[in-house]
């Protein structure tokens, strides 16, 4: 099977250099293996998107020296897939209504506990079911949130889930239900401003796209165990995962978009090249 792997940046801001050392990384791997390098403009929030950030990315990277097959999958043009998706998980009664806000569900889990401190999963603050048996409609409401019923959805799945986790050897990693249901709950699969979630959005580019092998940051590792709960709910293979570590500052802090210290084309424009882009990251 020829290895494919993908880099995904949204058109939000400059790439610093953790995006750099996740792109080349991914970028070398492929090249190693006789494989093949996409690239994805993951622009589905498009209140955030912007055109000139989309140029910027092209730009970079072509300068970083990497290449891709053209042309580049995205996600904005690819609605009607999500929403068939979202069709799908709705009909098999996966899906449910949310109207909470943010504030609401903060108060919920803040609210005082047995055992500690709110649970916090892949998306922060873990759902407390407010809305799961409120709600009864037979068709998805105008405007709300869309939240996947992880109880229900794990009811036809195999007792353990898992995935292989091809950095550091680390080997298969193994998602029991009952760890599911506590770290990770209820997650949103659409939402109010831009239809799919990345959750939902993610699994289904990279199994249209063939990607055998998932190369990105360890920040990203346990929205990994939702991607895997999709994926067989969809019939959808599971890559392997590469999740690599953060190029973080001085004080050890992950970068960010709005870290324009560190953005790629600081760098350029201070005159260095793409080996000392390659040094900065440890490549």
């Amino acid at each position: 099977m020829t290895f494919i792997t993908r880099f995904a940046p949204s058109p939000t801001g400059p790439l610093h250099l953790g995006h750099a050392y996740s792109a080349l990384l991914a970028h070398d791997m492929a090249l190693a293996k006789g494989g093949v390098f996409l690239l994805r403009i993951e622009d589905i929030d498009q209140s955030r998107a912007r055109p000139e950030w989309e140029r910027q990315i092209y730009d970079d990277l072509a300068w970083l020296g990497l290449r891709w097959p053209t042309p580049v999958l995205r996600q904005s043009e690819r609605l009607p897939t999500y929403r068939a998706a979202l069709g799908t998980l709705w009909q098999s009664g996966l899906l449910y209504p949310c109207t909470c806000s943010r504030r609401d569900i903060a108060q919920a889990v803040e609210a005082p506990q047995e055992g500690g401190p709110p649970p916090f999963g892949p998306d922060g603050l873990i759902y407390p079911g407010t809305c799961r048996s409120k709600l009864d409609s037979t068709q998805p409401l105008p405007d709300t949130v869309l939240r996947l019923n992880m109880a229900r959805a794990l009811e036809s799945l195999p007792d353990v889930l898992g995935f292989e986790e091809a950095a550091h050897g680390a080997g298969t990693i193994t998602l029991p239900h009952d760890m599911l249901l506590a770290e990770v709950g209820d997650v949103v699969l659409a939402r109010q401003d831009m239809g799919a979630s990345y959750h939902l959005s993610v699994v289904l580019d990279d199994a249209d796209q063939h990607i055998t092998d998932v190369v990105r940051g360890e920040d990203l590792f346990t929205a990994t165990y939702i991607h895997v709960v999709l994926q067989r709910l969809l019939g959808l293979p599971t890559p392997r995962y590469h999740h690599h570590k953060l190029i973080r500052d001085a004080a050890g802090k992950r970068l960010a978009k709005r870290d324009d210290a560190r953005a790629i084309a600081t760098y350029r424009a201070e005159g260095k090249t793409p080996d000392d882009i390659r040094s900065l990251v440890g490549l």
